[in-house]
């Protein structure tokens, strides 16, 4: 069989790398970086702040196909006490208990949402406009974007359920999401995958290597526009303030404070997995989303304003903090009118694929990736076949 390269090494690459060297392909995986895992790392040093992805669903797709090669690792959830410890901001106060009109709203089934009508409109409908409101605030949770009203409404409430379920699906993988990456690139590499870092691929490059067999382009949506130079290689994400700190200990402090004022989201993540921080400290992460003409600025202050709700005397408490600014780094999200299936096609045509969190594939924030990662290679498996006049070599069982 002809040799497959996957540029990206990160859960993307890594899935599609995986499910190709599992078919029996020759693979490749190049990645630019010195190491692997995307959006998918985890600092380093005492404060194991994830970078991109926290939450592992259980019913998501992937949880099942890390499982069955034994890569899902140790996962940990939520300790039933914390979940006492959940705040919600309404109407500038701290409130112990969730709206009525959102546990209403968690029972209503994703199909009965319009795609063609904003979640603002149908969920107002639904639960009455304050609840709806709040309701999306809520939701931005999973979506990264500062007005989730104004997305399709069965997208959001696709996402909006998942986030409500109870008992919660959100499982963490412990020690952060390194060590998943770290487990899924031992696997791909005893599998027979050549990994190579630190050289990017530029578009001469990408031809040189499309001589030779397909490529699946596991970047950035951004990214691969640039490589492929391919201007219809666009799709809407969000963008969001990320604030990263570390507090001293102290009893009492909430779990999560969400926003139902305005999107953001604030979550010890320390509380489910100790290790992320010094002993002694406990680690916060938080996003807040922001619109095209706010500045980070903005974003941090809403960050502050949480922490005073949840976590008095935080200033002098704090040990560290990282901020950032994630612009249409955070997945992709679907307008009134279109689902994922309108998103960038997985299939480039020329032996090329795209997979990533911004295409054409079902799932929740990083199972998008996952998902895109697996169809990628089994059509770059299938591509290879037909060009060296043998079958495809899909295992259909292992996929």
């Amino acid at each position: 069989m002809e040799q497959i390269h996957v540029i990206g090494g990160g859960l993307a690459g890594l899935t599609a790398a995986i499910t190709a060297a599992e078919s029996g392909a020759h693979v490749t995986l190049h990645e630019g970086h010195r190491t692997l895992g995307g959006r998918a790392r985890t600092a380093d040093g005492p404060h194991r702040a994830n970078e991109g992805p926290h939450a592992l669903y259980r019913r998501g797709p992937h949880w099942t196909w890390l499982a069955r090669r034994d890569l899902l690792g140790p996962v940990v959830s939520v300790p039933p006490l914390e979940g006492l410890r959940f705040r919600f901001r309404r109407a500038g106060a701290a409130r112990r208990l969730p709206p009525a009109a959102l546990l209403r709203l968690s029972r209503r089934a994703s199909h009965t949402a319009p795609v063609d009508g904003t979640f603002l409109e149908w969920a107002a409908g639904q639960v009455g406009e304050e609840g709806a409101r709040a309701a999306a605030n809520f939701a931005a949770a999973a979506l990264f974007h500062h007005d989730p009203g104004a997305l399709s409404a069965r997208f959001v409430q696709e996402r909006y359920r998942r986030l409500t379920s109870l008992p919660p699906e959100a499982r963490y993988p412990a020690g952060g999401w390194a060590r998943l990456i770290e487990r899924m690139a031992a696997h791909a590499r005893g599998l027979g995958v050549a990994v190579e870092t630190g050289a990017r691929t530029d578009t001469r490059a990408l031809g040189e290597l499309a001589r030779t067999g397909p490529v699946i382009v596991a970047t950035s949506l951004d990214s691969a526009r640039a490589l492929l130079a391919d201007p219809s290689l666009t799709w809407e994400s969000g963008r969001s303030v990320l604030v990263d700190l570390a507090l001293r200990t102290r009893r009492g402090d909430a779990f999560v404070v969400s926003d139902l004022d305005a999107p953001g989201w604030l979550e010890r993540f320390s509380a489910q997995d100790p290790g992320l921080a010094p002993a002694g400290e406990q680690l916060l992460q938080g996003q807040f989303p922001i619109g095209p003409d706010a500045r980070r600025a903005d974003g941090a202050a809403r960050a502050g304003e949480l922490l005073d709700l949840g976590f008095p005397g935080w200033r002098e408490r704090t040990t560290w903090r990282v901020e950032a600014l994630a612009d249409g780094r955070t997945g992709a999200v679907d307008r009134p009118g279109t689902t994922w299936r309108d998103r960038p096609s997985v299939v480039r045509g020329d032996g090329i694929f795209l997979a990533g969190d911004q295409v054409a594939a079902p799932g929740l924030l990083s199972e998008v990736s996952f998902t895109s990662g697996l169809e990628a290679a089994m059509l770059a498996v299938k591509a290879a076949g037909q060009r060296s006049g043998s079958g495809s070599g899909v295992d259909l069982k292992r996929t």
